[in-house]
């Protein structure tokens, strides 16, 4: 009994993607793409997903450049990627970003021990700072495909089809050249972290501080009440039984190398100030 022929769509040849100029192209020609431990952490995730055969046309992608543009930012890294069709394919690569309870604790322990600050300065990322996350009960890369969430606006039913596969691998290296870009898809974005360490080793006012100073009032919607005098201060001067005298300053003032008639020029100054020091408030 002979066996049916196969759906065609089964046995169609995979579909060419349109050629473009421009488009931005990994390094990596051959071999493994991800250079440093922290871009095999992340590639590690796709590949454990096991798509087969759209992983290879994923890195064909990434190598070919059809990657037209990549954004990362807080939680989601989105790119436009150009296939077999006219219109590029819209992919969004998504992870759950920590709020600024869990990135004070973060940033805490990492500004109590010198070295992840000054390896974070250097450019590059200690390895214990996976370690250090999960000591907070926080991960620093997804654990697996459930952690991620992955869209792309192309036809085919798997995920991650081919588009993602591509965004994946330019994703790692960007991360070989810049780690702060795994920390900013968490949320922390690389100025803020590093001056929320300097602040937190230095004593000063983290990033999150000075934002909520920003938002006081202006000046110009509060001088009504602005110069208002504290509790007691209305009473500065009247301590002990008799306010200070008007020509008190004038004992202060060093003696004036000349003199006129014979009078000191303190002496001479002191009826002036008496007599303002008796006008009516």
């Amino acid at each position: 009994m002979t066996e049916p022929p196969s759906p065609w769509w089964l046995d169609a040849p995979p579909s060419r993607p349109l050629r473009v100029a421009g488009g931005i192209q990994i390094h990596s020609t051959r071999g493994s793409i991800a250079q440093t431990w922290w871009s095999a952490r992340f590639i590690e995730v796709l590949e454990s997903l096991g798509v087969g055969g759209r992983l290879a046309r994923g890195r064909s992608y990434a190598r070919a450049g059809q990657i037209l543009e990549l954004q990362v930012d807080a939680g989601a890294a989105v790119a436009r990627v150009q296939g077999s069709r006219p219109e590029p394919y819209r992919v969004r690569v998504g992870l759950t970003t920590y709020g600024k309870t869990e990135w004070a604790a973060v940033e805490q322990a990492l500004a109590d021990d010198a070295w992840y600050t000054a390896t974070l300065l250097a450019g590059g990322m200690p390895p214990e700072i996976e370690q250090l996350f999960g000591s907070l009960g926080l991960a620093l890369f997804p654990a697996g495909g459930r952690d991620l969430s992955m869209d792309c606006s192309c036809p085919d039913h798997a995920v991650p089809c081919k588009h993602l596969a591509a965004v994946f691998y330019l994703l790692a290296e960007r991360f070989d050249a810049d780690p702060f870009q795994v920390l900013a898809l968490r949320g922390r974005d690389r100025e803020t972290l590093l001056a929320n360490l300097r602040a937190r080793r230095g004593g000063g006012e983290t990033a999150e501080d000075t934002a909520a100073q920003s938002q006081a009032a202006p000046l110009t919607e509060c001088l009504d009440r602005f110069f208002t005098a504290g509790p007691g201060l209305a009473d500065v001067g009247r301590i002990g039984s008799s306010p200070t005298p008007p020509d008190a300053l004038l004992d202060q003032l060093p003696a004036f190398p000349i003199a006129v008639r014979g009078h000191r020029v303190a002496d001479l100054l002191r009826p002036a100030y008496r007599a303002l020091g008796e006008q009516p408030d």
